[in-house]
Formats: C-alpha cells, structure tokens, sequence
C-alpha cells in the first residue's frame, strides 16, 4: 500500500513539476520491462491462493516470494542509471535480508500484527505461522534483523491499516523518486 501511495504521489507530482516547467512529462526509460513483469508473477500467485481461501505449502510461499524479490532485485540492478533506482534498490537489499534470514517471510510481531487485524483474530495464529501471503508471526527476540521486520503502521484514519518495513520505505521513495524527478533536468 505504501509503494502505490509512492507511485501516485510521484506521478502527480512529476507531471507538475512537468507543467510547472512547461515541459512534456517523461517517464523513466527502463531496460528489459519484461522482467518486472515475471517478477511480481509469483507474489500475485501467492497473494491470490490466500485471497481464494487455497493455501500452499510454507516452503513453496517461501521460494516464490524469495524468487520474485530476487527477480525484482536483477531488474533495478539492470536499470540503475534511472535516479531513484538505486533507493529501490537498498530497499529489495534490506527486504531481502530480513526475508532470508526469517524462512522466506517478513516477519511481524505479535502487537503490529494484533494493532492490524485485532486481539480476536491473532489469538488464532501461533508464533511462526504465516499471516497472510508473506509474513509470518514472531516474537522481536526471535527475529533475525528484527529492526528490518514489517514494523511500522500506516497513521490512524489511513483507509487502510498496513505494516511495513524499512526496506519497503527505501523502495517507496525510490519509486516516488523515479517517477516525479525523471526529467528535471533536461532542456528544451
């Protein structure tokens, strides 16, 4: 949810600064789009099984989302040269750590989660169940890079509760970064 806030402040705020400077508004020019595309592939599926109420194993959730962040991570390597990507990228590097390092999931601890679906409903997860499609439930003392975990709440009255974590503020300035500075500095 962070990253499509990113996304939509950074492209209303890039086509005025466009307007501003009476210039066309120009999107990034990205290197093999394709891959970004093959990336989201296996969260979309993952998100999807748990959104049908299908579930799949914990270790094929966890490949698939190491995979993506992999896939994700190898196109923002492939276009670095657009500012803001490099942002992007410390944001996959510190996601990916804290990934790996937990089994393939974010995890969250017991009270984000409990302040994002409530006492009542976090009573039927035990430590290290998955939540939803990537996190899993831990306690900080058994998180490994704990301070990278999905850890910070969306501010009250947000239409949408959400935890995320450093790593994912990395990518969402990058993403803002890339879509409202793009063309500053080219002349006409």
């Amino acid at each position: 949810m962070i990253l499509l806030w990113a996304l939509g402040i950074g492209l209303i705020t890039g086509l005025g600064w466009a307007k501003w400077k009476a210039r066309p508004y120009r999107p990034p020019k990205f290197k093999h789009t394709w891959l970004a595309f093959v990336a989201i592939l296996p969260q979309l599926i993952a998100l999807n099984l748990e959104l049908l109420g299908l579930s799949a194993p914990d270790k094929t959730v966890a490949i698939a989302l190491v995979t993506s962040q992999a896939l994700l991570f190898l196109f923002v390597w492939l276009n670095r040269h657009v500012p803001g990507m490099t942002m992007l990228l410390i944001g996959l590097i510190l996601n990916m750590a804290v990934m790996v390092t937990n089994r393939g999931f974010m995890p969250i601890n017991p009270t984000t989660a409990e302040s994002l679906i409530g006492s009542e409903k976090l009573s039927a997860y035990e430590l290290g169940n998955r939540i939803g499609a990537k996190d899993i439930l831990l306690a900080p003392d058994a998180t490994n890079l704990e301070f990278l975990a999905d850890r910070f709440l969306s501010p009250q009255g947000f239409p949408y509760q959400v935890a995320y974590s450093l790593g994912d503020v990395f990518i969402a300035l990058g993403a803002f970064w890339i879509l409202a500075y793009q063309n500053t500095n080219t002349k006409h």
